[in-house]
């Protein structure tokens, strides 16, 4: 398999959505680097896992997986698709197989996010109604958006998409890094994510090479260049 033609797929979190990503994907594409940042819905761990993995097995060549915070999780059990050549996680949940987000967080103090999320419920057909998670609108820019303008910061806090439930609670049916390599970024500074959870979930899974950065979550965000860096060299070792 060649890597000269890797392509970087660009997976986002819970609370966010792809433009979370923005600088990075600007950074690697005036780099000349071939990148996608699509939609992860945030419905259930199996299904949003499901849904990448289609999205990547489309994707003709070989493909870099990264993935910010609940994206960890997503390529956690999407990147066993054959084409996926390296995974980079990005502050993100790097489960076990058969173990769920709950039960990884669980082995740790909580973080500042455990005191500010909301519940509510969302409609589903033919069935009973499930559960929407979000951060709480006057908390999001202190715990999840740290760092960044508070302007944006507020902005963000109004356009979250949610995460199911249920997605806490599912256990992870692979876990890809035994069998492909990995990097990991753990943001030091992190409100959302105890570090320790990504220092943990890192080492457990032998990833290459895990860069620490003074960051809050939206590390991307406000440190865009040294995530870059770490995804670009990946696609340069593994080339």
């Amino acid at each position: 398999m060649s890597f000269s033609s890797t392509t970087i797929v660009l997976v986002h979190g819970a609370f966010a959505d792809a433009s979370s990503w923005q600088p990075v994907t600007e950074l690697l594409l005036a780099e000349g680097h071939r990148v996608l940042a699509p939609p992860v819905f945030n419905r259930s761990l199996a299904e949003d896992a499901a849904y990448i993995r289609s999205f990547v097995e489309q994707i003709d060549g070989p493909v870099l997986l990264a993935g910010h915070s609940y994206g960890g999780a997503v390529i956690t059990v999407a990147g066993v698709a054959e084409n996926v050549a390296g995974l980079v996680y990005v502050s993100g949940y790097a489960l076990e197989e058969g173990e769920s987000l709950g039960q990884l967080q669980g082995g740790f103090p909580d973080s500042d996010l455990a005191a500010h999320l909301v519940y509510a419920p969302y409609p589903v057909a033919g069935g009973e109604p499930g559960t929407d998670v979000s951060v709480a609108i006057d908390a999001f820019p202190e715990v999840f958006a740290a760092g960044l303008d508070p302007d944006k910061a507020r902005a963000l806090a109004v356009s979250q998409r949610p995460l199911s439930a249920i997605a806490f609670s599912e256990p992870a049916t692979a876990a890809a890094w035994k069998t492909t390599p990995g990097w990991g970024i753990v943001s030091s500074a992190d409100r959302t994510i105890n570090p320790e959870v990504e220092r943990f979930g890192y080492k457990r899974a032998g990833l290459r090479s895990v860069v620490e950065i003074d960051a809050p979550h939206l590390v991307m965000q406000t440190h865009p260049a040294e995530v870059a860096a770490v995804i670009t060299d990946a696609v340069a070792e593994l080339g």
